[in-house]
């Protein structure tokens, strides 16, 4: 029998590539829940299951933030792992209420936690009267989501726990997607201009707060618990992202029980997100932009116009969470940048058709899009591509270096870089900041591999 060893090789390849993840293009789904409960006005996070976990999740965004950040377990071992974990969660409540007195509890679950069973609903039923605070429970198990849907599924069990149809309401709902705190103060400022508004959630203060004279155990800033239960009495909803396969949001939940109206729009990244944006929330308003909107408007075309000659044609590899890299690729098609490859970690089936839908005049034959794929597979593909740039996160890093071009940091997590919290995506503002960056890479890169030395672009 005649053995061809290098098909062999092939298909064991092709099997550890469905099977082995090598440097995920993803996080865990606790992590997006626990980032979103930190825009609740006192809210205290407590995952249900092991310490390590609970660990992982508080190094992870501290390195990111800059911030203290405090999440509780409730400390699996192994009786809890083979008989349950509902003593071990009714302790640890008991204990978090002692230790912090939070105004509102949000439990998470871990993969372990969801593997033996656990209802954390039934269980949060049994004493949440007792307890006397409200209590969200989520259900959060990495191996069925990433950290951008554990984001989603925090917000939606937000409003699932505390929104109530009050008397009518002039106010708008903000539901934001997954931006970092310097976007968040800017969502609040440009809404400010239109409405009176609720914005959810909102960790502008927890996780990029002033200095503090001694430490305070829980961080002030959030979304009141009872702006929260306004929402569903709002007059419309303005939800950003949370499109690419999320069959329910905190938005579809308000509009299908509260019969708010909803306008779901990708981030406002770049100039056709930002004029979505601020059309969405003029209209919903029943005010005219403000005369200070239209002039950064106009600033940001100037500038799309001066920076045409450095970007027309620049090879770019976009990545990231599902809601970013669509917005991200919608932007540099404005820039006449051609996206070679847009890839994302998630895997909900409608990446593909939102990233075409994004790009201006797309091309199947020049955007390869990748979704549910690690950065071994990123680096396969782009092997070929001869990219030029690469946006995202810092986990992009390797690949960036090792093809020898500038990586434009973006998104979550940047651990690698100071004031990843600071950066702003959305907007107007947002949109020249990052032009700014792209620009600057490209020159920079010019210059660096020019013979010659010259310091006029």
């Amino acid at each position: 029998m005649i053995i061809d060893m290098e098909s062999r090789k092939n298909n064991i390849k092709e099997g550890l590539d469905n099977i082995v993840t090598i440097n995920a293009c993803k996080l865990c789904t606790p992590l997006g829940a626990c980032i979103a409960f930190k825009g609740i006005q006192g809210c205290m996070t407590i995952l249900h299951g092991s310490q390590g976990c609970a660990t992982y999740i508080r190094r992870y965004l501290i390195s990111h933030y800059r911030e203290p950040i405090d999440i509780a377990s409730s400390s699996f071992d192994e009786n809890a792992a083979i008989f349950g974990g509902g003593a071990n969660l009714v302790k640890s409540i008991s204990n978090v209420r002692r230790q912090y007195n939070p105004e509102v509890l949000a439990i998470a679950t871990s993969c372990l936690s969801e593997t033996i069973g656990d209802d954390i609903e039934m269980i949060v039923k049994g004493i949440e009267s007792e307890e006397k605070i409200p209590i969200i429970p989520v259900s959060t198990a990495s191996y069925r989501g990433t950290h951008r849907e554990g984001f989603y599924a925090a917000l939606l069990a937000s409003v699932k726990s505390l929104a109530e149809k009050k008397d009518e309401s002039s106010h708008i709902n903000i539901i934001s997607g997954m931006l970092s705190p310097e976007d968040i103060r800017y969502l609040k400022a440009i809404a400010g201009e239109f409405s009176d508004f609720v914005l959810l959630p909102d960790y502008s203060e927890t996780l990029d707060s002033g200095s503090w004279g001694e430490y305070e155990k829980i961080a002030e800033g959030g979304t009141a618990i009872e702006d929260i239960r306004s929402m569903g009495s709002a007059a419309g909803t303005i939800e950003l992202g949370g499109s690419c396969g999320l069959v329910s949001t905190a938005g579809k939940y308000l509009e299908e029980k509260f019969e708010v109206p909803l306008k779901n729009i990708s981030l406002p990244v770049g100039l056709r997100g930002s004029d979505l944006l601020i059309n969405s929330l003029s209209k919903l308003s029943g005010k005219e932009i403000p005369e200070s909107i239209k002039k950064e408007r106009l600033r940001l075309l100037d500038a799309y116009a001066d920076a045409h000659k450095y970007l027309f044609g620049v090879k770019a590899i976009v990545y990231g969470e599902e809601d970013l890299a669509v917005a991200l690729s919608s932007f540099l098609s404005e820039l006449g940048i051609s996206i070679v490859l847009c890839a994302s970690g998630s895997n909900t089936g409608s990446f593909k058709e939102e990233v075409e839908k994004s790009i201006i005049d797309f091309d199947e034959s020049v955007t390869h899009i990748a979704e549910g794929v690690d950065f071994e597979k990123i680096d396969e593909i782009a092997a070929e591509l001869e990219a030029e740039i690469v946006i995202g996160n810092s986990k992009g890093y390797k690949l960036a270096s090792k093809f020898g071009i500038p990586l434009i940091r973006t998104g979550f997590p940047i651990h690698d870089r100071f004031g990843g919290q600071r950066i702003q995506h959305v907007g107007y503002k947002g949109a020249m900041m990052l032009l700014d960056n792209i620009v600057n890479a490209v020159l920079e890169t010019q210059q660096k591999n020019s013979s010659v030395i010259y310091n006029y672009m």
